[in-house]
């Protein structure tokens, strides 16, 4: 008996095997030329230009050699940063971190009422409450979206200069941000502990703060720890507009190009932040070793 021959189909083996690379389609050639049409005209509409940031050292070397500033004990000169200021910007830091953490607080407080209000099915799917679910999402979007700056700014008008404004600014963007995230939380939560105690008798609302509220919390305090760290950064950016904290006394050195007493209070910035972010992580890493404990 003699072997037959075998003929192998090379066609046929070579569209078994696996493709290394897909053929592109005329979809997504048109989509990636697109978004390079987009970067480039984003490139150019953003006047972005290496030879003018290659110009721009000269001034930034110049900016350097008059950063550094010097601590001076004994007396005061137009050169020396001296104690009475380090006070001074000190306590305009402490207002700044009580600025966030009042701003932070009743957001947090008024973002979580919004996000019960907002979140699908926890507090009933009536029309009516549908219709007030709408509005709430709307009003949250609308805190959101809108810049800190501009609510700074309409703040400032409606209150005036200082702290205050700064503290409405920080809580009506925490709301905006807490509003939607707990939302988030609170929908994602497995609703089947809650669905067994309205079937025991409880009504939604008890039902939300009994099952649902306890599993989001996790999730609602990390939330909260990451809406402190922004408010603190956003702070500081609200004295610009005159909404009060150590912002205010930053502008007006760089106005006045005191740049080594700008540096300070860069420094002290910085440090400020530094703690507070330190600090959140640890509490956020605490929270969720509790909850890989308790799963």
């Amino acid at each position: 008996m003699t072997d037959s021959p075998i003929y192998i189909d090379k066609k046929s083996e070579l569209n078994n095997l696996p493709r290394r690379y897909k053929k592109i389609s005329i979809t997504r050639y048109f989509i990636y030329l697109a978004l390079i049409v987009m970067v480039i005209w984003s490139f150019q509409g953003s006047q972005f230009s290496l030879e003018g940031l290659l110009d721009s050292t000269q001034y930034f070397k110049r900016f350097l050699g008059e950063a550094f500033p010097s601590i001076g004990i004994l007396g005061e000169n137009e050169h020396s940063i001296t104690w009475k200021d380090t006070f001074r910007y000190t306590r305009e830091l402490i207002e700044t971190f009580q600025m966030a953490f009042t701003g932070t607080l009743l957001g947090i407080i008024f973002g979580f009422i919004l996000a019960l209000l907002s979140s699908k099915g926890l507090l009933g799917n009536s029309r009516p409450m549908r219709l007030v679910q709408e509005i709430v999402k709307a009003l949250i979007l609308l805190f959101r979206t809108v810049p800190d700056l501009v609510w700074a700014i309409i703040f400032v008008m409606l209150v005036g200069l200082g702290a205050f404004a700064g503290t409405l600014t920080i809580m009506v963007d925490t709301i905006g941000f807490c509003g939607r995230f707990f939302a988030e939380e609170m929908e994602d939560v497995d609703k089947s502990p809650a669905d067994a105690l309205e079937s025991c008798g409880a009504t939604k609302l008890d039902a939300t703060f009994a099952a649902v509220v306890p599993a989001a919390m996790p999730g609602l305090i990390t939330t909260s720890l990451f809406a402190f760290e922004k408010a603190i950064r956003g702070s500081v950016v609200l004295g610009l507009v005159g909404a009060g904290g150590i912002g205010m006394s930053l502008n007006a050195l760089f106005n006045w190009m005191a740049y080594d007493r700008a540096m300070v209070i860069i420094g002290m910035i910085f440090a400020l932040i530094f703690v507070v972010e330190q600090i959140s992580q640890y509490l956020r890493k605490k929270v969720t070793q509790n909850e890989e404990k308790r799963i």
